[in-house]
């Protein structure tokens, strides 16, 4: 019996057309704020990060999404646009808001299939969600888990070495800041219902307890108070 190949609801070039349309649309998020915008002297308000974010997120929940059996495209597009408005709409509401521009887009760039409209839309507007992932549809609960992952591991400890710098911390409070991306990732790998967003959070989270005992190993007085005599 031959295996059943399934026809790519993308044409090519697709989705780099829709890569660029996100990461104008984010650009112009910034530019066009008045007053500095929220948080905007953090290095994940910029453009460039909330893009660089929203590809690894695309990548992981790939990833989960072929090992699940879910609908790659969808969770792919879905990926692509699950932050577009993180920039320039409030934190409560950018994933609807998110939602509403995927439609817009996908509605006059393709003709693309409604159900396929609305399984995107769906999976964006609920990336936020906190409640039990087991309630959410297959592709949905890709996108979340994904979503979670990508600040867990390497790139979770150079976010908090980037904030550290931002708020002028000591280089002795990193070991603190390191644990916090573990508690973050132990938090996530307790909430990811997919079998492999789990070994996913597993392997990162290895790699911070690592990272941890090789930064307390070089650097003995790193638990000690930091406004000790030097």
């Amino acid at each position: 019996m031959g295996v059943e190949i399934k026809e790519s609801a993308l044409a090519t070039g697709e989705l780099d057309s829709m890569e660029a349309f996100v990461y104008d649309y984010l650009s112009a998020s910034v530019e066009n704020e008045d007053d500095g915008g929220r948080m905007r002297w953090y290095p994940w308000h910029s453009a460039e990060y909330r893009f660089n974010h929203i590809c690894n997120v695309r990548e992981l929940a790939s990833t989960i999404a072929e090992r699940e059996g879910a609908d790659v495209d969808v969770v792919r597009v879905a990926a692509l646009f699950h932050d577009i408005a993180k920039l320039d709409a409030e934190q409560e509401v950018h994933a609807e808001e998110g939602a509403r521009v995927a439609r817009q887009y996908l509605e006059t760039h393709g003709d693309y299939p409604a159900s396929f409209v609305d399984r995107v839309c769906r999976a964006v507007e609920s990336h936020s969600e906190t409640d039990d992932l087991a309630l959410l549809d297959l592709e949905s609960r890709c996108l979340v888990e994904a979503d979670m992952l990508d600040k867990v591991g390497a790139n979770g400890i150079t976010l908090m070495f980037l904030r550290m710098g931002y708020e002028a911390r000591t280089h002795m409070e990193a070991a603190e800041m390191v644990t916090r991306v573990l508690e973050r990732g132990e938090e996530a790998k307790e909430r990811v219902h997919s079998d492999a967003a789990e070994s996913i959070a597993h392997q990162r989270l290895k790699r911070v307890r690592w990272f941890r005992e090789w930064l307390e190993s070089e650097v003995p007085r790193m638990d000690a108070e930091t406004d000790a005599d030097p």
